[in-house]
């Protein structure tokens, strides 16, 4: 087996280490001594830590932005005014499906695909949703704004009494539940795991249904 090149190394190794310790918790130093390079790899390849997060980010997000906006596309064609139910699953299933799991750099932990990587991804993707640090998410940009407001206009047809504050939120619920679903299973035989998927997805058109929040008392 050919030997994985540095800059994959780089990127497994920080994918990792900032799902793990979180931006501001992840040296440059400490990537790649878990890569096995040397400290000038990092800008050689990619330029400073911010850089390198957002490569991180976009390995693991572009292939789920992909997959998400292609299962949209798939559904609107043959439904035009598809259930609550039915976006929930086309928003979701490319959190877990092999579909979304091809994407990344050939021989590296996260383009190898299985559940390991996947809980990889996962930890990331929850990482992604709760580290305040700017850099974590900063570097997304007009082709997941456009595939998140795709849905957010579907969810609107669907669910009319909601507030688009509030959509985002459901949303963000969405990845999060998935996301943790995906790292708790990654033990599970394929059987629990895909029980566990059926659901989630029921759980989540449900918690998407839910009657708008109203005023606080």
């Amino acid at each position: 087996m050919a030997q994985t090149d540095t800059r994959t190394r780089i990127l497994d190794a920080a994918e990792r280490l900032f799902a793990e310790r979180g931006f501001s918790g992840t040296s440059v130093r400490a990537v790649t001594e878990a890569a096995g390079a040397n400290l000038a790899a990092v800008g050689y390849h990619f330029g400073s830590k911010a850089d390198l997060m957002a490569a991180v980010g976009r390995r693991v997000i572009e292939p789920i932005t992909a997959a998400q906006g292609a299962a949209l596309d798939r559904l609107l064609d043959g439904v035009p005014e598809p259930s609550v139910a039915e976006l929930v699953e086309a928003f979701a299933r490319p959190l877990f499906d092999d579909e979304s799991e091809s994407g990344g750099e050939s021989g590296s932990e996260s383009g190898s695909g299985g559940e390991a990587g996947s809980a990889r991804r996962s930890r990331l993707i929850v990482a992604i949703l709760v580290d305040p640090a700017e850099e974590m998410h900063g570097w997304m940009g007009a082709a997941e704004e456009a595939v998140q407001d795709r849905y957010l206009a579907a969810f609107t047809r669907a669910l009319p009494g909601i507030t688009p504050e509030e959509l985002v939120f459901r949303t963000r619920g969405i990845l999060a539940v998935m996301a943790v679903d995906r790292i708790g299973g990654r033990t599970q035989p394929p059987a629990a795991g895909e029980a566990n998927r059926r659901w989630a997805l029921t759980f989540l058109a449900a918690a998407m249904s839910a009657p708008p929040t109203g005023p606080a008392r």
